[in-house]
């Protein structure tokens, strides 16, 4: 009987919804009333109660199941939800912590300071003298929540069966999110949470994580550290502490990029409210209920998408999104390549090849109509990341028009490629640096100088990995390319300074020299580019050159050096000898003239002083 009355309850406003958007369609004002149309289906998601708002926020963030003119107006659905009595919160506290709330705590406030969808927030101290903030579950919201998933997934089970349009496993996003939004409401869960969190980044530069109070913390009870602070959005009064706004944005950009690109445990839900600028001028992160993780593979996977967004290879950013599941194997690539072409390159612009250059608002409204169009199910971690940095680039614009996200993180992403040992991204950078056997200096000296500009960026950490890299098994094809570069330059630089020489010499004995020698021109200009990348080097933080002096000893050892300078004299050997048959030999072979139908042998056109 509950689930029926609950289906009657959410049936009926969805019918009539649907009936809207039908006659929007037969009366040929759908375009017309989309604005209508997503405002009301905002409304209705918040009068519905929690497990809808929820739905409705997790929604915002995919792409293949709504249309993009939907996609803003659900991500402003809010947790405004009316505050439950006391009475019940006091209850509460007591069945979890075993005592009333007066002999807990030594203060309480008298309502509380804030209400969401799933709990609220009281302030207070405890006897021990620490300001805290205590946050209780409310009411039936277990059972509320249960109801309405068990309702929500039958419809998408009927759904999927009677609707050949859906594409999306619909079954397992509601799983997904049902087991996202009960982690959220298990206080405990959340607490570990929160220390996984301050672990992995609390050593960060003005990164601030709170404490969690354990002895007061249950399932439907938090108590953690209380912080005092200011939404990053409320620009007067973070500029009245005296405090860089736009400095902890970037902070939070690194902070997020830490937590998607390196260890993949991420705060799925970095809203205003939970991202505040404390009055000595850190960020401090608030509310880890929403976490998600981001399994290695991924990781690396994204990486391998923006090295091949850099290189403008279409192709290999289509087969990333196979292997990073928002396609399926057998999907035909053949018309998607085209599109995402057209996203990126409209948003890059033809003139310029650096990430940074990127809107990502703009690309991401693109891509959402790209992946609406065609078969893309946009896996459950990459529509939390989504979110995650959606809500960030907004919190970001709103204190700086001009802010851009991927600008700030390209040096991290030029870092982990430059320091991270691990082969797929050894891969990546081999992929970014050489293209058809050559080798590509711009993309060397591009990375080197967004990667200085990080403030994680160890530069001997680089030297060090770089001769280790050159000097493995691994690192063959780049040896094998500076070998064939050294003999080039050598080979060249040896000609001409023997042309010169002897050019010098036959003037100076007072011989006939009719024209200066013409010196060969080097077949690249690697040495230049070697300049260019010792003067970024020398200008990076944390430059010293004697790190080498103490491996130069381990480094001629090493086998593989020893076949270094064995490749570059065989090198030069072949050379001066296809010289020496070029120039010496060959050219006085005497040539054949017909005389009369007879072969006759004619002397050499000249003699070689």
């Amino acid at each position: 009987l509950k689930v029926f009355a609950r289906f009657i309850s959410i049936f009926l406003p969805i019918v009539n919804f649907g009936l809207g958007l039908w006659l929007d369609k037969i009366t040929n004002r759908s375009k017309q009333n989309l604005g209508k149309r997503a405002t009301q289906i905002r409304k209705l998601l918040t009068k519905l109660g929690p497990a809808y708002i929820k739905i409705g926020q997790a929604l915002s963030t995919r792409p293949d199941l709504v249309p993009p003119q939907f996609l803003e107006e659900l991500a402003q659905l809010q947790d405004n939800i009316p505050a439950f009595s006391n009475e019940i919160a006091y209850q509460f506290i007591e069945e979890e912590l075993g005592d009333s709330p007066e002999a807990i705590y030594a203060e309480i406030s008298d309502l509380p300071i804030a209400a969401a969808s799933l709990g609220q927030v009281y302030k207070g101290k405890l006897w021990s003298g620490e300001t805290v903030a205590i946050k209780v579950q409310r009411p039936g919201l277990a059972d509320s929540i249960a109801l309405d998933l068990h309702v929500v997934r039958t419809l998408c089970i009927w759904a999927q069966a009677n609707f050949k349009q859906i594409r999306s496993n619909l079954v397992s996003i509601v799983d997904e999110f049902a087991e996202r939004i009960f982690e959220e409401m298990d206080y405990e869960n959340e607490g570990r949470n929160a220390e996984r969190f301050a672990e992995l980044y609390g050593s960060m530069q003005d990164i601030y994580v709170p404490s969690i109070y354990w002895q007061y913390t249950g399932r439907r009870v938090l108590t953690m550290e209380w912080i005092t602070g200011t939404k990053l959005t409320n620009l007067e009064a973070v500029a009245a502490q005296g405090l860089n706004a736009t400095y902890l944005v970037e902070i939070g950009v690194q902070c997020s990029l830490r937590q998607l690109l390196e260890h993949g445990f991420f705060h799925a839900d970095p809203h205003p409210g939970n991202l505040l600028a404390t009055p000595d001028g850190k960020l401090a992160y608030l509310d880890f209920g929403m976490m998600s993780q981001v399994k290695p593979y991924q990781r690396y996977g994204l990486v391998e998408a923006i090295v091949h967004l850099v290189n403008r290879d279409f192709d290999g950013l289509g087969r990333d999104f196979v292997k990073l599941e928002f396609l399926t194997p057998d999907t035909d690539l053949t018309p998607i390549i085209p599109a995402l072409s057209y996203v990126f390159n409209s948003s890059l612009g033809a003139a310029s090849t650096n990430i940074a250059d990127l809107d990502f608002k703009s690309v991401t409204d693109q891509l959402s109509g790209v992946m609406y169009e065609f078969p893309f199910q946009v896996p459950a971690y990459y529509a939390l990341i989504l979110r995650s940095l959606a809500t960030l680039e907004g919190i970001a614009i709103s204190v700086d028009p001009e802010f851009k996200v991927l600008a700030k993180a390209y040096p991290y992403v030029a870092k982990r490629l430059l320091t991270d040992p691990a082969p797929d991204l050894r891969n990546s950078l081999k992929e970014l640096l050489f293209k058809d056997g050559s080798f590509r200096w711009n993309r060397l000296e591009n990375l080197l100088n967004n990667a200085r500009s990080s403030d994680e960026y160890d530069l001997n950490q680089v030297i060090d990995q770089t001769l280790d890299f050159i000097l493995s098994d691994r690192g063959t094809f780049i040896r094998d390319y500076l070998a064939d570069e050294i003999v080039r330059g050598l080979d060249t630089f040896g000609s001409n300074t023997l042309q010169s020489v002897t050019h010098a010499i036959q003037k100076g004995i007072g011989m006939k020299v009719p024209t200066p020698p013409v010196t060969a021109q080097p077949s690249s200009n690697g040495l230049e580019h070697i300049q260019r990348i010792w003067g970024i080097l020398q200008q990076t933080k944390g430059f010293d050159p004697a790190i080498v002096l103490p491996r130069i000893p381990q480094i001629l050892m090493k086998s593989e050096t020893q076949s270094f300078g064995q490749k570059i004299a065989s090198g030069l050997t072949q050379r001066m000898a296809a010289r020496l048959i070029r120039e010496v030999l060959l050219q006085d072979v005497p040539t054949e003239i017909v005389v009369n139908d007879r072969p006759q042998l004619a002397l050499p056109t000249h003699t070689r002083r």
